[in-house]
């Protein structure tokens, strides 16, 4: 399935933006659960509950996303439809409601994919359908991690997608740090600042609150908050070790990796060109970033869930 942009939407940054602003969300009935997690905290898991048998996919959502971003409706309503089962796991404090312990989430998180994928599969049983894990910006290069640090491990999933993920985080974090793209930029930064805030008056002096609001970019940021909460040296330590693009050669499943040329938040000039034979490096010229709008005004945004479950229906 080749992407086509309308030619209504002509740059990457309306097809990133236009998709996620202006085009109608399916309705979708969530089924939530509350996990508790190893180390104490807890996350929100959204199901959409189809037929006994039936095909299961896991979609693991990019940054300050959620069971809610149009990426995920179309993906579980596409799902839905076909009788399927799905879910869509909460990265800590993305569910509405803050988690309990002094850390969040990142694009390295390959630990929390770990465990979240092997209690979505054990608890299916035996006799159930095909397993199939996805992930979307963020979540997809999580996703990448796990199946490049687990190989042949992680071999009870059938078949798996990213779509848009930064596989280069210092070459993405880069691009989101002038002209235009700051726009993003500060988007992100007014829904992470107050959370840290409050992760502050849980956990007094966790980081530097001064620090956290000088940070005008995602390096400031990460530099403050995400790579001292989560292992990591500093921003330049994270954004390295954690990147995708360095286990895409080690995965041992059919995986697709989807990233359009003119993703804002990761230019087509820094898009890997090497990945392992189970790998299907897609990289069309359009799309932007998790956009992939179809059709004439005011446009579809269902190319992708097609997109994706033709891949896991032909390679699984």
């Amino acid at each position: 399935m080749k992407y086509t942009a309308p030619f209504w939407l002509p740059s990457g940054h309306l097809q990133t933006i236009y998709p996620a602003i202006a085009i109608a969300k399916p309705a979708i009935q969530f089924r939530r659960e509350r996990w508790d997690t190893p180390d104490g905290d807890f996350i929100d898991v959204d199901f959409v509950d189809g037929q006994p048998g039936h095909p299961f996919v896991v979609l693991f959502h990019g940054l300050e996303g959620s069971s809610d971003s149009h990426y995920a409706r179309a993906l579980m309503a596409d799902v839905q439809a076909r009788g399927w089962s799905g879910a869509v796991p909460h990265f800590r404090g993305c569910s509405g409601e803050a988690n309990r312990a002094p850390r969040f989430y990142h694009s390295g998180d390959a630990a929390e994919i770990d465990w979240i994928i092997r209690r979505l599969h054990a608890r299916r049983g035996k006799d159930s359908g095909k397993f199939y894990a996805t992930g979307v910006s963020l979540g997809g290069n999580a996703l990448l991690r796990w199946l490049g640090e687990s190989q042949h491990q992680a071999d009870f999933i059938d078949a798996a997608c990213a779509v848009s993920a930064p596989l280069d985080l210092a070459q993405g974090g880069v691009s989101l740090s002038s002209g235009f793209n700051m726009l993003y930029t500060r988007m992100f930064l007014q829904t992470l600042k107050p959370k840290c805030v409050a992760k502050l008056q849980q956990f007094p002096g966790l980081f530097d609150l001064d620090a956290l609001h000088a940070a005008r970019d995602l390096y400031a940021f990460d530099n403050v908050v995400t790579a001292p909460l989560h292992g990591y040296r500093d921003t330049d330590d994270y954004w390295h070790r954690a990147s995708a693009k360095h286990v895409l050669t080690d995965i041992t499943l059919p995986t697709l990796v989807l990233n359009a040329r003119n993703d804002p938040f990761l230019p087509g000039r820094h898009l890997p060109q090497r990945a392992s034979p189970r790998v299907v490096l897609d990289y069309p010229e359009h799309g932007g970033h998790v956009g992939f709008a179809v059709g004439g005004p005011p446009g579809r945004i269902n190319w992708l869930p097609k997109k994706l479950i033709h891949f896991l229906e032909q390679h699984g």
